[in-house]
């Protein structure tokens, strides 16, 4: 009896071996039969019950080595057959047809990071970077966020368990900056970060974000200020002017958000100023003493001062955008706009 099923055996490995595979179709065909779905190895496994005990190992080792034999000749000659049509395609190809290249460009985004990173670079400022997922302690509690604190509001965040978080900021890597370095810390952090918020034509759930941080001795509001007018100049052009309104974060006190003269029509009044004269532009603020000493920074010693923007926003603001969601979605049409503002 077992005499019969290693017979078959042998059978369907010479049928393997004498297999003729010239086409693209005869490796479909062979792959059908032995190593598809319903192929004729399958029900040799079945039969091992009718194998004599004695003889089972050897029976399961010669199914294993049909099975290795398909494998291995399905392999070879895919090969074989992709290495030919390639050949073939170079053979038919036209040199003398003529090319249309299309070249492509950064992404708007991508731009404007590495805009923003030149002009502070310029500065002094050196890019660090960070987790996108966070634990409480960088995200909130180091900042002055208290677990009952009303400031967590402010941020509708993408919980992933309860002690993790994605990014809602990049002041997170303020954190962790200050934690592992010694003052003077003068860093911008360029950054992918998350809101659970409803996606539409002004608000996304992802967006990019640049925050930087300066702390050393005697830091004072007025470098702030002179650090983001030069900023603002060379970004949107010598002549604009700067304007402070107090706010509130958490992290920072004195807080405030910046507003520069309006870019389009030169504070004449217009849709992108709401025919106030003023675009906003950033939040800033003095490092609050909390804050460096939550991250080992002797307050006394040390002062500074952070700010941070929107990348989108920016965009938004200096191209005349209207909805956010176009920086997200691909559209050829779109991005190619941009091939010209690197």
């Amino acid at each position: 009896m077992s005499n019969k099923y290693f017979s078959t055996i042998d059978e369907i490995l010479n049928n393997i071996q004498n297999w003729q595979i010239t086409t693209a179709d005869d490796l479909e065909q062979f792959r059908i039969a032995y190593l598809g779905s319903k192929n004729e190895l399958k029900p040799l496994m079945s039969h091992i019950k009718d194998i004599a005990p004695e003889d089972r190992k050897a029976y399961g080792q010669k199914v294993n080595a049909l099975k290795q034999a398909a494998e291995e000749k399905f392999a070879l000659f895919k090969e074989k057959i992709a290495e030919g049509a390639a050949k073939k395609q170079a053979a038919e190809m036209d040199l003398s047809l003529p090319v249309d290249l299309k070249m492509g460009n950064a992404h708007p985004i991508s731009q404007m990071l590495e805009q923003v990173i030149g002009i502070f670079s310029r500065l002094g400022f050196v890019v660090a970077d960070g987790p996108e997922i966070e634990d409480d302690w960088h995200n909130f509690s180091a900042l002055n966020f208290p677990p009952d604190h009303p400031a967590r509001d402010m941020q509708d965040t993408y919980f992933l368990d309860k002690d993790y978080a994605l990014r809602t900021h990049t002041s997170s890597v303020q954190v962790r900056l200050m934690e592992s370095s010694r003052p003077p810390i003068r860093a911008i952090m360029p950054g992918r970060v998350y809101r659970n918020e409803t996606i539409s034509a002004r608000s996304h759930c992802q967006f990019h974000q640049v925050e930087g941080l300066y702390v050393a001795e005697n830091v004072s509001l007025a470098d702030l200020k002179q650090t983001l007018y030069y900023f603002a100049r060379e970004m949107y052009g010598e002549n604009t002017k700067i304007r402070f309104r107090p706010s509130y974060f958490p992290f920072t006190e004195i807080s405030a958000e910046m507003d520069i003269s309006c870019f389009v029509c030169n504070q004449k009044g217009c849709p992108v100023c709401k025919h106030s004269g003023w675009v906003e532009i950033l939040g800033c603020g003095m490092v609050d003493p909390n804050v460096l000493e939550n991250c080992g920074i002797d307050s006394r010693i040390y002062t500074g001062f952070a700010f941070g923007m929107g990348i989108e926003r920016a965009l938004m603001l200096k191209y005349r955008i209207d909805d956010i969601r176009l920086f997200f979605e691909n559209d050829i049409r779109f991005l190619q706009q941009f091939k010209a503002i690197v």
